[in-house]
């Protein structure tokens, strides 16, 4: 049985969440998502199993799990970070049917009594070729859960049999119901030219799909790409203002 917190959601594009806590009451997180916490709230970290830790590692998460748990008085209250800017979604396990599955790199943070597993897709076409979506995390139990989605967030209601073609690194989560795979994009062209991976997403409904616009992996290349063309212009003697001009003609947008 998990704990019933309270909680609010800070801010627009940077978000947080503190969670509300009675006493006795607690709450997880990966180790380093803590934002601040007030007095009266201890920190207890631990694995949960030595298995549980490395199959955590594999998701590309921490292997420790913390629980802030509040043994003051009254009201405590702890904070988590998103650890880009997007959006912070909540997810009620109780009313989504005790489990709901999420990116490998998604979850904030859960009420104590929600379990975080490992969920591996169902197809070896998946799991060779998924990417982003080779591995996702199970969070199990009736508590609230909190997942981090990049940029814009787009929840989408699949009706039984309905289809949806999503890049990898967009999908967020999604119910256990939806069926999910990963096909192959076809043609020659489209994967050589496409600007996009070589694999989709298919997922075939009942259930809530959630997407971002914004994925990590995503951001991450678009500043390594800048970085890198920076260096290139420097290294060619043409640093300050001729190396953003150079970067930007790289890039392709035009801009001085």
């Amino acid at each position: 049985m998990a704990d019933v917190v309270d909680y609010r959601i800070f801010g627009d594009d940077m978000q947080i969440v503190e969670i509300e806590l009675d006493p006795a009451e607690g709450v997880r997180a990966e180790a380093g998502a803590m934002m601040y916490m007030g007095d009266g709230i201890e920190m207890q970290t631990a694995m949960g199993g030595v298995f549980s830790g490395f199959k955590r590692m594999i998701t590309g998460e921490s292997f420790f799990i913390t629980t802030y748990l509040y043994n003051g008085k009254g009201k405590g209250h702890v904070a988590f970070g998103a650890p880009y800017p997007g959006k912070i979604i909540p997810l009620d396990l109780a009313q989504l049917g005790g489990s709901f599955l999420c990116q490998k790199d998604a979850f904030l943070c859960a009420a104590r009594g929600v379990e975080i597993e490992v969920a591996f897709t169902k197809r070896f076409g998946a799991g060779l070729f998924g990417g982003e979506g080779f591995i996702l995390q199970r969070l199990t139990g009736e508590g609230l859960s909190f997942i981090h989605a990049g940029g814009t967030v787009i929840k989408k209601d699949l009706a039984a049999g309905e289809r949806l073609r999503v890049d990898t690194g967009c999908l967020v989560a999604l119910s256990p119901t939806v069926d999910y795979d990963i096909k192959f994009i076809g043609g020659f062209k489209n994967a050589l030219f496409g600007g996009e991976g070589l694999f989709v997403a298919y997922l075939s409904g009942p259930g809530t799909v959630y997407l971002q616009s914004l994925p990590f992996s995503r951001l991450a290349d678009r500043i390594f790409a800048a970085a890198s063309y920076r260096q290139v212009g420097e290294k060619k003697g043409i640093g300050g203002l001729g190396g953003n001009i150079l970067g930007n003609l790289f890039q392709g947008d035009g801009s001085f």
